[in-house]
């Protein structure tokens, strides 16, 4: 959870470019704009799983490296007109290997179409607000294996986009557990070219024998797509002097940072 504070310091501040064939030897003042640092958020709604997120605050691009925690930060979830409020207890989920500030009790129990309010606030004035609800479902129909003759073996997963509306998708893999240092593959499309059809995603001959596998179709809200659009594209701009920098496209208001549900389904596959 904890990956997204340092992405984000590369937007505090304007671009820098490379300036070739200069006097090193020349001293050059520049006016930099005053660092304003942000709450930065991370929150997914799972549902059977804790209200859970992670909140920090953004550094400048020449600040400490480390995520700086916000332990006066007030966290706030509401659904259908309930509210509640999460403790700051940091704390660590080893099956996923992240870590989470602020947690709560309370297990999300959503609906297809159920809407979730978030608010975030400290006490230096800082706010930041989000909205997000869960998608349907679009289920796997099929995962097939095929074996090379150097006894490896491939995965093609295949599914049906429902036609009825755009939709944005997220395709994972992960071999013997779900932490992101066992995920082989990481995909996101949207449904433009195989709209109202079948599509499949897999991976190549690299899976041994006894393999346990998790494969996870995500439907994803539309602000979520453009959020780890712009992360990619801003991570791909870091350090390129000859990349235009890109902007992150939060799905929070007033912060930086991503709420949103998981809507999934998952197949486990015991390689032979």
């Amino acid at each position: 959870m904890l990956r997204l504070n340092r992405l984000f310091v590369l937007f505090s501040l304007p671009f820098l470019a490379a300036f070739w064939g200069c006097d090193m030897d020349k001293e050059i003042d520049l006016n930099l704009p005053e660092f304003e640092s942000q709450l930065v958020v991370e929150c997914y709604l799972e549902n059977g799983k804790p209200y859970r997120a992670t909140i920090t605050e953004s550094t400048s691009y020449f600040g400490r490296p480390e995520p700086i925690l916000v332990p006066d930060a007030t966290v706030i979830i509401t659904h259908n007109g309930q509210a509640d409020t999460l403790k700051f207890n940091p704390s660590y989920d080893l099956e996923a290997r992240k870590i989470y500030t602020h947690v709560s009790e309370k297990l999300v129990q959503g609906n297809v179409g159920d809407a979730y309010a978030l608010q975030v606030f400290d006490s230096r004035g800082r706010r930041a607000t989000g909205f997000t609800q869960f998608m349907p479902v679009i289920p796997i129909d099929s995962v097939q294996l095929s074996q090379n003759n150097e006894n490896k073996f491939s995965l093609l997963a295949q599914f049906t986009d429902p036609g009825a509306m755009q939709n944005f998708y997220r395709f994972q893999i992960h071999r013997d557990s779900l932490s992101d240092h066992k995920r082989i593959s990481d995909v996101y499309s949207n449904d433009r070219l195989y709209n109202g059809q079948k599509y499949a995603f897999g991976t190549s001959y690299r899976l041994d024998p006894q393999d346990t596998v998790f494969v996870t179709l995500y439907h994803m809200e539309p602000q979520y797509y453009d959020f780890i659009s712009s992360m990619d594209e801003a991570q791909d701009a870091n350090g390129n002097p000859f990349a235009q920098p890109s902007a992150l496209k939060s799905t929070v208001q007033g912060g930086l940072g991503v709420f949103t549900t998981l809507s999934y389904d998952r197949k486990t596959v015991i390689l032979p």
